[in-house]
This record gives C-alpha cells, sequence and structure tokens, in this order.
C-alpha cells in the first residue's frame, strides 16, 4: 500500500506566511538593525534568502544573510544513514548581533540545537531566534519558534515535504502519510 499526499501550503499560502514572518521579525526587532539572517541548510538556507528580500522591500535595508550545515553538530552522527556534509558559508560576525536562525519545518528540535550549537562555535550573538516555515510539533527538547508561519499538527509516522523549484523558491508544502 503507498503513501497518500496532501497538500497543506501552496506557493502563494507560503508566500503570505514568509511576509508575515518578516513583519513579526521586524516588529519585535524594531526594524532591522543589528540582525542577520541564518538559514540551516538545505531548506532554511532558501527560506532566509526570501525573509532577506522582504525585509529589503519592506525596510529598504540590507541584511547579512548566512547558511550553517549541521552534519557534524548531529546528534545521530554515526548511528545510521550518512549524510553529505553540506557547507557553512556565514562571511561576517555573529558576534553581538541578533541571529534569526530559519529552517522550513521544526519536528523534535535536535536540527535547532545542532544549528545552535554550530553558531556558538563561530561567535557569541546577542540573542538567537528561531523562523520556521511549519511547526509539526512531537518535540522531543525544550526548543520552540519565535516566528511560524504555520502549524501543523502530524502524527510522528508522518513527514512534511517542502518543495523548491531550481530558483530555490517554495512551491508546495505537503504532508506525507505512511
Amino acid at each position: 500500500m503507498g503513501s497518500k499526499e496532501k497538500s497543506i501550503l501552496d506557493g502563494s499560502s507560503i508566500e503570505r506566511a514568509i511576509t508575515r514572518i518578516t513583519h513579526e521579525i521586524l516588529e519585535k526587532n524594531k526594524g532591522c538593525d543589528n540582525l542577520v539572517l541564518i538559514g540551516i541548510r538545505s531548506g532554511g538556507d532558501h527560506l532566509a534568502a526570501l525573509i532577506r528580500q522582504r525585509i529589503k522591500e519592506i525596510e529598504g535595508g540590507e541584511v547579512p544573510h548566512g547558511a550553517v550545515d549541521v552534519t557534524m553538530y548531529r546528534d545521530d552522527v554515526g548511528h545510521g544513514s550518512v549524510r553529505p556534509m553540506g557547507k557553512t558559508d556565514i562571511p561576517f560576525a555573529l558576534d553581538n548581533r541578533h541571529v534569526i536562525l530559519v529552517d522550513e519545518v521544526i519536528y523534535t528540535g535536535r536540527t535547532i540545537r545542532a544549528a545552535m550549537d554550530a553558531l556558538m562555535d563561530i561567535g557569541r550573538p546577542s540573542s538567537i531566534q528561531l523562523a520556521v516555515l511549519v511547526d509539526r510539533g512531537h518535540r522531543e527538547l525544550p526548543i520552540r519558534a519565535d516566528y511560524v508561519g504555520r502549524n501543523v499538527p502530524s502524527a510522528r509516522d508522518e513527514k512534511i515535504q517542502v518543495l523548491f523549484d531550481e530558483a530555490h523558491l517554495p512551491l508546495e508544502v505537503r504532508l506525507i502519510k505512511p
């Protein structure tokens, strides 16, 4: 028996969620001064680029943008499937900056913990705030997102998939049931 897929966000819904998240970030931080955006590879970095673009449209300011690969910081390294190493690209200092960490889906919180460990090895930010497109619940660590595009209750055996086009723009979010 095959899996069943259900579209939970289309492209325009994703656009609205990104715009709302951007406004919330700007409101909470009173503008874009001293902000940096760091996306978690390999989908959060694309979403961080979209948030950066929206900030420029709204505020007119340029916010530094980078990407972090968490492969070597994961707590499941050496426990099963081998993950290819990606590249961390943060060409600016994090010290005393407000980091907006961006990912497409938060689930157990373990990837976010790994990303925070990686960031702390690079510098000492004033704060780390978390923006996610989808929060599906089932946290195993005391981590929550500051900015959420959509909460999607899900079963542990279900998956959430964010599809991107060749230009790295999000097309759709799907809930996949076994």
